[in-house]
C-alpha cells in the first residue's frame, strides 16, 4: 500500500517517535535524546547495549523506509557538499551547547514541560527560520 499523503506520513512518523520516547523512558528511565545517545556510544559509557540498540533501530527504521517500502522517491537536489558539512558540525555544536537536541528537548523536555526545553526548541526554530530565509532570499 502507497500512502500518498505527506501529512498521513508525518502523523504516523511522530506517532513512532513519541511511542518510542515513552517506552525508553517507562522501562528504562532514560530520555530519548539521540545526541547523548550517541555521545553514550563513543565515550563507551557503561550499560551502554540500549543506546546502540536504539540507534540500531532508528538506522534500520529508515534503511527499511528508503529501500524495502514501496513509497514515491523523495527529490533529491544539487547539494553543496561544504555547506552539508559545515551545517552538520554547526547542529553538532549547537546540540553540545545547548546541552541536547531537537529529539531530547524537542519530544522528551517538552512532554515533561521542561522551560530550559522550551527556550531550546524556540532556539531551533528561529535559528531555522532565520536560516531558511537567509538561504531562500540573501544566499
Amino acid at each position: 500500500m502507497v500512502i500518498e499523503s505527506s501529512w498521513i506520513n508525518g502523523l504516523i512518523g511522530g506517532i513512532l517517535i513519541g511511542v518510542s520516547a515513552t517506552i525508553l523512558l517507562a522501562f528504562n528511565g532514560r530520555i530519548a535524546g539521540i545526541s547523548g545517545m550517541i555521545n553514550g556510544v563513543l565515550e563507551f559509557s557503561s550499560g551502554g547495549s540500549w543506546r546502540i540498540l536504539f540507534l540500531g533501530g532508528m538506522l534500520m527504521g529508515g534503511f527499511i523506509y528508503e529501500y524495502l517500502l514501496p513509497l514515491p522517491n523523495t527529490p533529491s537536489g544539487d547539494f553543496n557538499l561544504f555547506l552539508l558539512i559545515l551545517g552538520g558540525f554547526l547542529v553538532g555544536f549547537g546540540t553540545r551547547m545547548g546541552n541536547g537536541c531537537t529529539s531530547g528537548h524537542g519530544v522528551c523536555g517538552l512532554g515533561r514541560l521542561s522551560v530550559r526545553s522550551l527556550t531550546a526548541v524556540v532556539s531551533f526554530l528561529a535559528s531555522g527560520m532565520i536560516t531558511v530565509f537567509i538561504m531562500k532570499h540573501i544566499y
